[in-house]
């Protein structure tokens, strides 16, 4: 037998001990073959969001008027509110926006009442499916609904503007008055 043909019967006899062996040495000795494809899966999760909402900030303007001996009422916009609701919410569920004022006083004098405070939507800009409904509450004494979702399914908003009026007696002192008007949403 001749030395190349000793070397290629020895290989040939190794390769066949290690794959019936498992052995990684035979399989090393394997020719490589090169891959021309693969593929790789991708995913992502959506979370589920909240229930929030959003109000303007700072002290808003609503106007303002001389004094009469008869009362007026003095109105203003109060500026966006926005509810947003991205919990994934089950179709017909819902969600109610609240408000509430406390009274309107001045530096020094009798305050307003909240009771004379009254509060209209306005316009809804509506995104998703769901019916918007305003309440449009003349009496902010206590948390009143102003803006009602219901039949909603999947995530929605709901912005407006509300005008806020405020009914001024006869013979109330002139004066800068102010109170903080509170929204919520469950």
């Amino acid at each position: 037998m001749s030395l190349p043909r000793l070397v290629v019967t020895a290989a040939a006899a190794l390769l066949a001990v290690g794959l019936a062996t498992g052995s990684s040495a035979a399989i090393a000795a394997a020719p490589a073959q090169a891959a021309t494809s693969g593929g790789t899966t991708a995913s992502f999760t959506l979370t589920g969001g909240s229930l929030s909402i959003t109000v303007p900030t700072g002290t808003v303007s609503l106007g303002s008027s001389p004094e009469t001996v008869s009362g007026q009422v003095i109105s203003g916009p109060l500026g966006p509110v926005q509810v947003t609701d991205a919990r994934e919410p089950v179709a017909g569920s819902g969600w109610v926006a609240t408000v509430i004022s406390a009274a309107f006083t001045p530096g020094a004098g009798p305050a307003i009442a909240a009771s004379a405070v009254s509060y209209n939507a306005g316009v809804i800009t509506k995104v998703g499916t769901a019916t918007y409904t305003a309440n449009n509450p003349v009496d902010l004494t206590a948390t009143v609904a102003v803006v009602t979702a219901t039949g909603i399914t999947g995530d929605n908003s709901a912005t407006w503007n509300p005008t806020i009026s405020i009914a001024v007696p006869g013979g109330t002192a002139a004066t800068s008055y102010s109170a903080l008007i509170t929204h919520s949403v469950s």
